[in-house]
């Protein structure tokens, strides 16, 4: 009996101990993850200069920021205006809550969440046509940010490649 009792009990230790191991893996791959996320999180956020896709032209620069868990995108400031163009034009096409409003200090992304390698399941504003867009985010391994609007399928929309100002 005492070599069954002696079994069970030297059984029971190994298995308590691997048991917190897996207890201890759980938690650290938890933390590797989350730390991971917020770290592509914080590229996302700062600063950008959006480039025009169909001219190649500097248009403004965007702040990309986390409000409340999802990525959200501002308008700071609005750059190669000819002298035919406003200054801070106002967004009269808009057809939602921004209509008539300010293009700068104007949030043209919003809500977008995280989904690992890129941002999605958000909406990107188009000043210039007031058309709302779903938005798809990619940060680029060069450090630059394509930025994709769309309707309905991914498949059909435009793309820019944003830079750090």
């Amino acid at each position: 009996m005492q070599t069954t009792e002696l079994f069970f009990s030297y059984f029971c230790s190994k298995l308590v101990i691997l048991i917190k191991m897996k207890k201890i893996l759980f938690v650290l791959s938890f933390i590797i993850f989350s730390v991971a996320n917020l770290n592509a999180q914080s590229k996302i956020t700062g600063k950008w200069k959006t480039i025009d896709d169909e001219t190649g032209k500097s248009r403004s620069i965007v702040e990309i920021y986390e409000q409340n868990g999802k990525i959200y995108g501002k308008v700071l400031e609005l750059l190669n205006r000819t002298a035919d163009e406003e200054k801070d034009p106002n967004c009269d096409k808009c057809t939602d809550d921004r209509k008539g409003k300010r293009v700068i200090g104007m949030t043209v992304i919003r809500d977008m969440t995280s989904e690992g390698t890129y941002w999605d399941n958000g909406t990107i504003l188009d000043p210039k046509n007031g058309k709302v867009y779903s938005c798809r985010l990619t940060m680029n391994k060069d450090g630059s940010l394509d930025v994709r609007g769309y309707m309905g399928f991914s498949l059909l929309g435009r793309s820019q490649k944003w830079v750090r100002p």
